[in-house]
């Protein structure tokens, strides 16, 4: 029995700083299917004899990977690379195994001694046993003739008619050195912490939103006049081809539950003077997010917008077209929502014996309960999971959860889990617009893709530096760039112009490999309710906004269907951890690019260079970072423009001049020159 002392922490080979380890390996990290996983452990040992490791990995469905033995770092002493591909959505796990290396000691040690006539006949044998107990551990795939090989190099090596350097070169061929580096001699094998992997589906990581308002599309005054009527999911769905058209993946819609009468909400979200309820018309539709009312909650259809027949009729024609349907999960009520008469407990209540409603002073939300997670979790937590799984089964499969940060994190990490224990394939999107240890913490314990700051960042440096913040912690947080929402509409968009639209577009679909929109960006829809304000006039939230949508020359949706062919066209976008910038002379153009490996040996290459300026024409040199492109120093390449069409041979220095009122960016696909 080998004796270990007690307090021993690290094992017999130090196997430490695995990555990918979310909070410490609390959590698992994050990949979708197809995407490489990337391992670095620092891996070593007490003196001199050769260390090495490989990395063992389980399925999803629990049957081991294939050996996989791991690189040594080209700049770092210790640091050991390995990278697997996950093909199944899921919990996959992985562990790095240390172990010592005689055949590596004696490859390294042999050679040296046995030039310089050290210890010949000593090596020569010790080498001879080593082959003899390779062979032996050589599995069942192997050949007859490979085994014979190892086998025979123990003859060599013994073969005193042979001399020592003749072999020596046998003994190293490279056929042999290969076979036994698959399958080598592993001696006190020290296994690392496990660390866990969570597989989501391609559309975890890669997709184009776009969101609609269902009850805007169709609403009309009728004939006879009269207040407007909503729209429907049957006149909605008339909006669809157009939206496929574009190349948009992802159908958002807001609730579509009934909503509350009890201090609803109108046009411009008035204030309540003294407290009071505004006079809010009969025909006035309300929030979409006040939900509830005597017509259902959060498991019911808003019966202007029809039936769950037509729901469903929704969901299969977006999925006929190519797209699928994403639902707001707000967890929020109007004060005439079931539940607060029903299960008051779910609520706050008050000294007087009312139940709060939702503020943010100064704002106040008068139609909106907040739910109180803390005094019946298990009632609560239950009716939630009943709800998602509820649209769940008429094919939802993407959720963007409402305001998440204003709930339990433990609650989040509960639904998410249980929601995923039986259909993986659901996705979470966390509308947190709130500080970024809680944003982090959010993408950490589960949710899928992350609203971001991007609306906010609209300088070069600030942007950079925000994206390559966000690449750091790919391992668990995925970001989704929306330009606009129903909720902002940044100041930027407000006065730059209809260049500014483009600007943001390239940027938000270029960067990020999710993004969306908020219909009326393609309609340059830009005036605020009031100077200083980031809310839309005539808010869609509060009122119908019916959109006249004949006129294509006025609209930017020709230059978002051409930035979603490219990203469909070109596998290099749909990743996150890719990008690479390029230096520029200027402060008002971005110059990135993202490189793929493809299947045929050859790259797939996009480079984006931006004037971000929406107001004036920018001259600037590009400097290319070519070895990041795939290419050596001093190479040319060819550069396509996919928005003229254009064709130029570039080098490491490159003159671009950028005029935002014709066309802000170049948009290039790279190959090797000639």
């Amino acid at each position: 029995m080998t004796w270990v002392p007690s307090l021993a922490m690290v094992g017999r080979i130090a196997v430490v700083d695995i990555r990918p380890a979310v909070s410490c390996g609390r959590y698992p990290s994050r990949a979708v299917t197809g995407e490489t996983v990337a391992v670095r452990a620092t891996v070593f040992r007490e003196g001199h004899d050769a260390v090495a490791c490989n990395l063992a990995v389980t399925r999803a469905d629990g049957t081991a990977g294939p050996f996989l033995r791991m690189t040594p770092d080209d700049t770092e002493p210790d640091i050991w690379w390995a990278a697997f591909t996950p093909d199944s959505e899921g919990e996959w796990r992985f562990t790095v195994e240390g172990w010592s290396d005689p055949l590596g000691t004696w490859w390294h040690d042999a050679p040296l001694k046995v030039d310089a006539g050290v210890d010949v006949d000593l090596m020569l044998e010790e080498g001879a046993r080593l082959y003899e107990r390779a062979a032996t551990g050589l599995p069942k795939g192997v050949t007859k003739t490979q085994r014979t090989a190892v086998t025979g190099i123990a003859d060599v090596l013994r073969d005193g008619t042979r001399a020592p350097a003749e072999r020596m070169k046998l003994a190293l061929a490279d056929d042999v050195v290969e076979l036994l580096t698959q399958h080598p001699i592993r001696e006190l094998v020290t296994a690392g912490e496990a660390r866990r992997v969570w597989v989501d589906r391609e559309r975890a990581l890669y997709g184009a939103w776009y969101e609609l308002f269902p009850r805007s599309e169709g609403a009309h005054v009728p004939p006879d006049g009269g207040p407007m009527r909503g729209g429907t999911f049957r006149t909605a769905m008339q909006r669809l081809p157009a939206v496929a058209a574009m190349g948009f993946d992802v159908v958002y819609l807001p609730p579509i539950h009934p909503i509350g009468t009890v201090n609803r909400k109108g046009p411009n979200n008035p204030e309540f003077p003294g407290g009071k309820p505004h006079d809010i018309g009969a025909h006035d539709p309300g929030s979409p997010w006040a939900i509830g009312s005597d017509e259902g909650g959060h498991d019911a259809i808003h019966p202007d917008l029809g039936t769950i027949d037509d729901f469903d009729a929704f969901v299969e024609e977006s999925r006929r077209l190519g797209m699928e349907v994403a639902l707001d999960l707000a967890l929020q009520c109007a004060p005439d929502h079931p539940w607060a008469r029903e299960h008051p407990e779910w609520f706050t209540t008050r000294a007087d014996g009312t139940i709060a409603y939702a503020e943010n002073p100064p704002k106040k939300y008068q139609d909106i309960y907040p739910l109180n997670f803390d005094n019946d979790p298990k009632g609560l937590y239950a009716e939630v999971l009943r709800v998602v799984r509820h649209w769940v089964s008429h094919g939802v499969k993407i959720f963007r959860v409402d305001n998440p940060h204003t709930k339990p994190l433990e609650f989040w990490e509960w639904l998410i889990a249980e929601v995923k224990r039986t259909d993986p394939d659901v996705l979470f999107l966390a509308e947190a617009f709130t500080r970024p240890a809680v944003m982090h913490e959010l993408g950490r314990i589960g949710f899928t893709q992350s609203y971001t700051y991007f609306t906010w960042r609209t300088g070069k440096k600030e942007l950079r530096e925000y994206v390559e913040e966000l690449v750091e912690a790919g391992d668990y947080m995925r970001p989704n760039f929306f330009v606009n929402t129903p909720d902002i509409l940044h100041a930027s968009l407000q006065y730059g112009g209809p260049p500014v639209f483009k600007i943001r577009a390239v940027l938000a679909a270029l960067l990020a490999p999710s993004y969306g929109v908020y219909a009326g960006y393609e309609l340059y829809e830009h005036v605020a309710v009031k100077p200083g304000s980031e809310e839309y006039a005539d808010s869609e939230k509060y009122q119908y906004r019916p959109r006249d949508w004949s006129h294509p020359e006025r609209t930017l949706a020709p230059y978002l269907t051409l930035l979603n062919r490219v990203r469909r066209e070109h596998p290099a976008t749909h990743w996150l951890r890719n990008v690479r910038f390029h230096d520029v002379d200027s402060d008002q153009v971005l110059a990135w690019s993202k490189r793929l490996p493809q299947r045929d040996g050859t790259d797939d290459v996009v480079l984006t260079v931006l004037n971000i300026d929406s107001h004036g024409v920018r001259e600037a040199t590009v400097r290319l970072d070519l070895p990041a492109l795939g290419f050596d120093w001093g190479d040319t390449v060819e550069v396509h423009d996919e928005v003229t069409g254009a064709t130029y041979t570039w080098g490491e220095a490159n003159y671009v001049r950028l005029d935002p009122f014709v066309e802000p960016a170049h948009i290039f696909t790279v190959r090797r020159s000639g």
